[in-house]
């Protein structure tokens, strides 16, 4: 017995309006979670800028993990790449890497750092971006960081302004993604 031709369109709408619910309903889970993704944990930063070269380069697109500190999943590290609202404008955020730690003392004699009076191994920083330039001891007070950038000589950082209070740090840089050729994890 033949089948009933508007039965059988019927069904073949049926199952169209299935498959494209269900595409739509996939598309909005995956929006879902990509805006908590980027709200709470990571998000899409634009570096503006060379004070982070040879790490960072101007207009290099990076991922940063918010949700690290936050939690306290981990502490914040010597050498950590960190995200935070600038102490003399909130309104301003800066990336440098985290050099001085809470009850440490910092200097600088010819362009090395010393922490607590020894030399910091620094293979991230090129020797053409160094400032050889000297600075006076600097105790790293509780809750806060001594933050410097790696091309030493055009970085606007703790060497200026002072130390970075931990409430002011809402980030580490982790992750590059744009351009393509420096795509993949920060160190």
């Amino acid at each position: 017995m033949p089948e009933n031709p508007d039965r059988s369109s019927g069904n073949q709408r049926s199952r169209t309006v299935a498959i494209v619910l269900s595409w739509l309903r996939d598309l909005v889970v995956s929006v879902a979670i990509a805006i908590v993704l980027i709200v709470f944990v990571y998000q899409p930063v634009k570096v503006e800028g060379t004070s982070m070269m040879p790490a960072l380069e101007d207009q290099e697109r990076i991922f940063v993990n918010k949700f690290v500190y936050r939690l306290g999943l981990s502490p914040i590290r010597r050498g950590d790449l960190v995200v935070f609202r600038f102490p003399g404008d909130p309104n301003k955020s800066y990336i440098k890497r985290v050099i001085g730690l809470p009850g440490e003392v910092v200097a600088i004699e010819r362009g090395v750092v010393l922490i607590n009076g020894k030399p910091l191994h620094e293979d991230y920083v090129p020797r053409q971006f160094r400032d050889w330039q000297d600075m006076p001891p600097v105790t790293v007070e509780p809750d806060t960081y001594f933050v410097l950038g790696d091309h030493r000589n055009s970085s606007n950082d703790s060497r200026n302004w002072g130390l970075v209070p931990r409430r002011n740090i809402y980030g580490k840089a982790v992750f590059v993604y744009w351009p393509l050729d420096r795509f993949g994890a920060l160190r």
